[in-house]
């Protein structure tokens, strides 16, 4: 990746390649990335303003333009003629600290959703406050599975997922193994299935934080990699109302297969959408 960068302490970057090569070039500091990321989360309260960083009001705009991307994606495939409104939707929560976004959003709109966190009492958090909520014990709408497994480590079951929801967490991914995360979750989606990506989104280049092990990647950037991961946008959202002082924050739906070229006489019926969620 030829573009540079800087870290939380102001140091300058040439490249993601000299960052990375400092950062994680060899197993030995490769495992210590991992290990110093998750020791940081270990370090905080599982609730809400824990897990977003002491911003606690981020989340109400946050589920709110969630939501509305989410719906916009669903209603652009209400009309397609292969749609089944029997069909049993299933959706992957990946970073889910403690259900935040499971709780507020993807369980109301998913049969089923699975929640995949490497940080073990946020993960036993979420089993609890989902618990209590009667979530799990609905056969309409039930969290599923609780995967305490970091990203890298996840290979999905083929086939099984609608939506593979990733937000918040990718930073804490290498390159390298963002893109082998991806091309391996591709295979976790039904046919027509999407990947919605939630990510900060630096000005330029990258933002190395030192103190949770992770990067904010520019948009370019993120582009470059779902190019290496295969992966087309099918449409992105600029998240709105946060505070001043943060990062911006993008929404992606990325396709495994690239948008179909539409006829200027052709009606929007007929563009390219994905074909799963209603």
């Amino acid at each position: 990746m030829e573009v540079g960068g800087s870290d939380s302490n102001g140091r300058e970057f040439k490249s993601a390649e000299e960052m990375w090569k400092e950062q994680a070039g060899d197993p030995n500091k490769k495992s210590e990335w991992y290990q110093q990321g998750v020791g940081y989360w270990q370090g905080v309260e599982a609730s809400v303003n824990g897990v977003l960083g002491g911003y606690e009001q981020v989340n109400e705009p946050d589920i709110q333009d969630s939501e509305a991307f989410l719906n916009t994606l669903l209603s652009e495939t209400e009309t397609l003629p292969n749609s089944d409104s029997g069909r049993h939707l299933v959706a992957l929560d990946c970073g889910s600290g403690i259900g935040r976004v499971t709780k507020n959003l993807l369980i109301r709109y998913f049969n089923e959703v699975d929640l995949l966190e490497p940080v073990s009492h946020f993960l036993e958090a979420a089993r609890e406050n989902l618990v209590s909520e009667y979530h799990t014990s609905s056969d309409m709408h039930k969290a599923a599975n609780f995967f305490c497994m970091p990203l890298q480590e996840f290979t999905p079951d083929s086939g099984r997922y609608d939506v593979i929801w990733v937000q918040w967490c990718i930073g804490h991914l290498t390159d390298d193994d963002f893109v082998s995360f991806f091309k391996r979750a591709k295979a976790g989606l039904k046919p027509g299935g999407f990947f919605v990506l939630k990510e900060n989104i630096a000005r330029t280049g990258f933002v190395l934080d030192n103190e949770d092990r992770s990067i904010t990647r520019s948009d370019s950037y993120f582009r470059e990699l779902f190019q290496q991961c295969g992966l087309h946008i099918y449409k992105s959202k600029d998240q709105k109302g946060m505070p001043e002082g943060l990062f911006a924050v993008k929404m992606y739906a990325l396709t495994t297969d690239p948008p179909k070229r539409v006829h200027k006489t052709r009606s929007k019926v007929q563009a390219n959408r994905p074909r799963v969620i209603k």
